[in-house]
């Protein structure tokens, strides 16, 4: 353990979703105890929603980087900390936390939160990369660490209620669902996974994880894992509501309960080739380019990202230290 003072944390934060007097002598406390200088605190903003204050803390030298608030906090301060082999700690708060739950971090014990980040393992975990071309011609890249979106998953994130969000948490992404549906309609796209050939389809939505579990323990991509350098692929094309019925049984029963079983992960396995008539195809690889017709939204990690007319993913292996829990012995 280095003399105190030698090395430093700091805490990027949501103060619309974090307390920071209650926060700030969890962290002093466990920081003077496990021999780390004074923590620095920076506080994210609409103009700055975490990357920025993170890249200039890193260049400062910071030892370790928490981030604390929701998806959206977390997924902005990584994109500051990758390759860079600074860690990340996770101080979840919000409506869905959706990469602490696929690392199986504490949800709501901010105290061992907290000890994680300064002890904890580091794991060094994919990170998911979006370039989205704009109808103007324009492009820009985001990071995503958990899943994006092309087409209905993502207007369901941009007309979730706010006010009803923070009432009932996630449960508010099923009433934006249950508007969006009825309106909703299929799109064509055209992919291509990285060294195959394009193909067409008419969906309703695109998702593409770098993790898979859902809040519920629902598994939407099964066998997703955030450090086997690929990303994993769901091509929903439900008809009707129908449809819709049959991609709620599959990733809230199929998907969860087969898994339990050797014969059900060869199950599932087959069905990830996909097929005619399928309501999901689940497919897997290191990159994928989806081009549309016509501007479709886009979301990544819960947050907005505007509409585009194409978007790559592509991921980086290992390019980001997540701090986690020791392993048991």
């Amino acid at each position: 353990m280095g003399a105190a003072g030698s090395r430093w944390a700091a805490v990027v934060y949501n103060p619309v979703k974090i307390d920071v007097d209650a926060l700030r002598p969890i962290v002093e406390l466990t920081a003077v105890a496990e021999g780390w200088g004074e923590t620095r605190w920076v506080a994210t903003s609409v103009e700055d929603p975490g990357a920025g204050l993170a890249r200039i803390l890193v260049e400062a030298g910071a030892g370790l980087v928490m981030a604390a608030g929701g998806d959206g906090t977390v997924r902005s301060v990584s994109e500051a900390l990758v390759g860079t082999g600074v860690p990340l700690g996770i101080l979840p708060s919000g409506t869905g936390n959706l990469l602490a739950r696929n690392l199986d971090l504490p949800l709501s014990d901010v105290s061992r939160s907290v000890t994680i980040a300064f002890t904890g393992a580091t794991r060094d975990i994919d990170i998911g990369e979006a370039r989205i071309a704009r109808g103007d011609g324009s492009t820009d890249s985001h990071a995503f660490l958990v899943m994006a979106g092309v087409g209905i998953d993502a207007q369901i994130m941009a007309n979730t209620n706010p006010a009803l969000k923070r009432a009932v948490g996630w449960l508010a992404y099923v009433d934006a669902g249950l508007r969006a549906i009825p309106v909703s309609r299929p799109f064509r796209v055209r992919y291509r996974l990285q060294g195959h050939n394009e193909h067409s389809a008419h969906v309703s939505t695109v998702i593409v994880g770098n993790c898979g579990l859902l809040p519920g323990g629902i598994e939407l991509l099964p066998g997703a894992s955030v450090d086997d350098g690929l990303l994993d692929i769901a091509v929903l094309q439900p008809k009707g509501l129908v449809g819709w019925l049959q991609v709620w049984r599959r990733v809230s029963w199929q998907n969860r309960a087969l898994r339990r079983f050797s014969i059900g992960r060869q199950i599932i396995e087959a069905n990830r080739r996909g097929g005619a008539g399928k309501t999901i195809t689940y497919l897997r690889s290191a990159g994928v380019t989806i081009g549309l017709d016509d501007p479709n939204e886009v979301e990544l990690d819960g947050d907005d990202f505007g509409s585009g007319t194409a978007v790559a993913f592509s991921t980086r292996p290992g390019a980001l230290a997540v701090r986690v829990p020791l392993p048991v012995a």
